[in-house]
């Protein structure tokens, strides 16, 4: 018997004291194992927003399965709908890109997502697609401005700029982790690079030097 993490998150302290949609969550995530044979471990973040993927119960879940294959315990992360994971398209694409890496599945029931399915990886790389054009979109939206604005002789600057809070993340993990550590934390916490990209060693290096050349600068 395979067994899954099955994740469960809900927003407000009222509904995570009384129980609204948690019990609807893991009814539907347990109807859902049930007919797979699979065994459910429960993670619950109660009282917690989908604005980010930095929510403690998603990291400890992400960390168990992050693990290398042959020490992994786990065969994937299940959620009744996408949203108690992840608001965002791109965030879940990057998940799910980490799951594939990974070697787990990843399913969302409500949206027909499952990744140890062939009908269900059809779904995902659907999304996937979807992310990925979200994302070429966006970028050439930002590079047509700019060449109108250089057309029109105003200087745009940098525009691909690090979030405070990811660089900020960045140098926390770099206090007590190794490059390759910190790039995996930062890539299975849904922070991207400044050009949206995934993280890389030379990348977090990279980073690294600049954001603490910018603290010693302004210190």
């Amino acid at each position: 018997m395979t067994t899954m993490i099955g994740y469960l998150r809900v927003s407000t302290t009222e509904q995570a004291s009384s129980g609204l949609g948690l019990d609807a969550q893991r009814d539907a995530i347990q109807h859902y194992a049930s007919a797979h044979d699979w065994e459910i471990i429960w993670y619950e973040d109660a009282g917690i927003s989908a604005k980010s993927l930095d929510r403690p119960q998603l990291q400890e879940a992400l960390a168990r399965l992050n693990t290398s294959p042959k020490k992994r315990d786990v065969g994937g992360l299940i959620v009744a709908k996408l949203d108690r994971l992840s608001r965002s398209v791109a965030d879940f694409a990057r998940v799910l890109e980490l799951a594939r890496s990974r070697g787990w599945a990843l399913v969302a029931i409500d949206l027909g997502v499952d990744t140890s399915t062939p009908t269900g990886e059809l779904v995902a790389n659907v999304m996937m697609s979807v992310a990925q054009w979200e994302r070429r979109v966006i970028g050439e939206r930002t590079s047509a401005a700019m060449q109108a604005a250089k057309r029109q002789g105003r200087h745009m600057g940098r525009v691909s700029v690090l979030p405070t809070a990811t660089g900020d993340r960045l140098l926390a993990l770099r206090r007590t982790r190794t490059l390759a550590a910190t790039a995996a934390a930062l890539n299975a916490e849904g922070h991207t690079t400044a050009t949206g990209l995934p993280w890389t060693v030379n990348g977090v290096a990279k980073a690294q030097r600049r954001l603490t050349t910018k603290l010693a600068a302004v210190a």
